[in-house]
């Protein structure tokens, strides 16, 4: 990405970059995007390839710039995700390639993986595990702050895993330490069965959003419904995750998961209510509203690893 403005003695003519932004920002508001302007500024950024900091610093657009520039403000005014049409997100410290077929990860979640971050640092050779990975946000944040841990990303649907895997090679050939892939279902009870009671750290980001409770249109029409909806009650995933959890994490492991605002303390409830767990606690995001829940495996009790209740799979 070049940081250096062209000339207009290169011999083509070129449009101011504010007022074209300007208009792109205002016709954004009218469709509905709320951070319209910055929306409106990373777009143009995008197609000028300099960095957003540096937009007032171009000699602007070219005629072919900016025909590409409209056509892009077009279509996230249709609320196509800024994301698809940059190709990328950011997460954390990472930029990820993102597009059709995975979910677009969001701000709020990078509190939970935070969360693991500063879990994993207390271990000395940590094992992680992210279920439900997606494009791979949260395995690779902790992969490139940990790099200590041995990581885990878990992915089900092949169109997610190709984005996994782009990201995870991408990462690894950045110097990050490479995360292992592993196609399944999180709700199969055999899962990681090698990883049975080894696991320091397990983070999830389900699908968690009720069926009956409306998404925005970025959603609805572009992240793939089985990344989005969790069921009647958006708790399908999560509650054979939280099962599986248990039996995976060691003594005093600890467990990260997601969960929709409107679940309130259905997840922390379900966490105490299980019996392996200890330490259960809720966060809320920077809004304010209830986002995740962590807990440990607990060590001791008729619940503890290894008991044969639990090893038999009997509740």
């Amino acid at each position: 990405m070049t940081s250096l403005p062209r000339h207009p003695s290169e011999g083509t003519e070129h449009e101011r970059t504010s007022p074209v932004v300007a208009r792109a920002a205002r016709t954004l508001a009218a469709a509905g995007v709320a951070s319209a302007r910055s929306e409106a500024e990373q777009l143009a950024a995008y197609v000028l390839d300099v960095p957003r900091g540096r937009l007032a610093l171009t000699d602007g657009f070219t005629p072919a710039e900016r025909a590409r520039y409209d056509a892009l403000v077009a279509r996230r005014a249709d609320r196509e995700p800024l994301q698809h049409l940059t190709g990328r997100a950011g997460f954390r410290h990472l930029e990820l390639a993102v597009g059709p077929g995975v979910f677009v990860p969001r701000p709020e979640t990078e509190l939970l993986a935070g969360w693991g971050v500063e879990r994993a640092l207390t271990r000395p050779e940590p094992v992680v595990v992210d279920l439900c990975s997606g494009s791979g946000a949260i395995a690779l944040a902790v992969a490139q702050e940990v790099p200590a841990a041995r990581v885990v990303a878990v992915e089900r649907s092949p169109a997610a895993l190709t984005w996994l895997r782009r990201n995870a090679a991408g990462r690894a050939a950045a110097g990050d330490r490479p995360v292992e892939v592993v196609a399944a279902d999180v709700t199969d009870p055999g899962l990681l069965a090698d990883l049975v009671g080894a696991v320091d750290v397990l983070l999830c980001n389900p699908p968690y959003v009720p069926r009956s409770v409306p998404v925005p249109p970025e959603v609805a029409g572009h992240d793939p419904d089985e990344a989005v909806f969790g069921g009647a009650d958006g708790l399908a995933v999560l509650r054979p995750v939280l099962r599986r959890a248990a039996e995976l994490l060691r003594p005093d492991g600890e467990l990260g998961v997601e969960h929709d605002d409107t679940h309130g303390g259905a997840v922390p409830a379900l966490l105490t209510a299980d019996g392996r767990y200890t330490a259960v606690r809720a966060h809320r995001d920077l809004a304010g509203r209830p986002r995740f829940a962590t807990a440990s495996r607990r060590s001791d009790g008729p619940h503890a690893v290894g008991a044969s209740a639990w090893q038999t799979g009997s509740s």
